[in-house]
């Protein structure tokens, strides 16, 4: 199977040129595709994933050490976790269209493989570790900077919208939020939800997402900034 787009396509999206092509190829082989072509399991991105992780770890946790400095650990590991979890490095990778340049087999892409989030997010880390190996630790601060550690303290809030959303509605005596999907659409492997979240009866967010977890996460994160703002008014 051949990409959808060309790899120099990708490399103009991301702002970073590699001089061994071979790593980027790498980073977005999938193992179905590895397996399927016989290429053995050290051709496929699982490797670089592991090296990405643990760069990528490193430099939020200097980020958000150096830019937070009152924070306390808690704190600064709640907003990490938040940073450089799967939904949202699925969505930094929805973003830069990543999964359309995955080698993955036609199974895999039947079943929604190229918008699934774990898939992308691991692709994803997978990248980083590339961009490591290939232009060293500042090019990979930067292109970690530039498409991870941005907005920092939203998406934290973004991330953990459906818990403080009840710690909110109940911390005002309005009682729990209930979710409820109003529509849903597409195939069964790639499903599309709304849903809204109420509060005392009252509609106060809605959200779409693939899975009924992300819909009610924005319906919290749209709920959540609208209490938050009648407060702060």
């Amino acid at each position: 199977m051949v990409l959808m787009k060309p790899q120099e396509q990708l490399e103009k999206t991301i702002g970073y040129k590699f001089k061994n092509e071979s790593l980027l190829t790498l980073a977005l082989t999938h193992s179905s595709y590895a397996h399927e072509h016989h290429l053995g399991d050290t051709s496929e991105n699982e490797r670089l994933e592991y090296l990405g992780d643990a760069v990528l770890e490193l430099l939020s946790s200097d980020f958000l050490y150096h830019h937070y400095p009152d924070y306390r650990e808690g704190e600064l590991t709640r907003i990490r976790a938040a940073l450089v979890c799967e939904d949202s490095l699925g969505e930094i990778a929805v973003g830069i269209d990543l999964g359309d340049y995955i080698y993955m087999t036609r199974g895999e892409e039947k079943t929604g493989g190229r918008e699934r989030k774990s898939l992308l997010s691991d692709a994803f880390e997978a990248l980083i570790g590339a961009v490591y190996l290939d232009g060293g630790f500042d090019v990979a601060s930067k292109f970690v900077e530039r498409f991870v550690l941005v907005n920092t303290k939203d998406r934290a809030l973004y991330h953990d919208a459906k818990s403080l959303l009840q710690e909110e509605t109940q911390g005002r005596g309005m009682g729990r939020a209930s979710y409820e999907i109003i529509d849903q659409s597409g195939p069964d492997h790639a499903k599309v939800f709304t849903v809204a979240v109420y509060v005392n009866g009252e509609m106060m967010g809605t959200g779409t997402g693939n899975t009924k977890k992300d819909a009610e996460k924005k319906a919290s994160y749209e709920a959540l900034l609208k209490l938050k703002g009648i407060r702060e008014e």
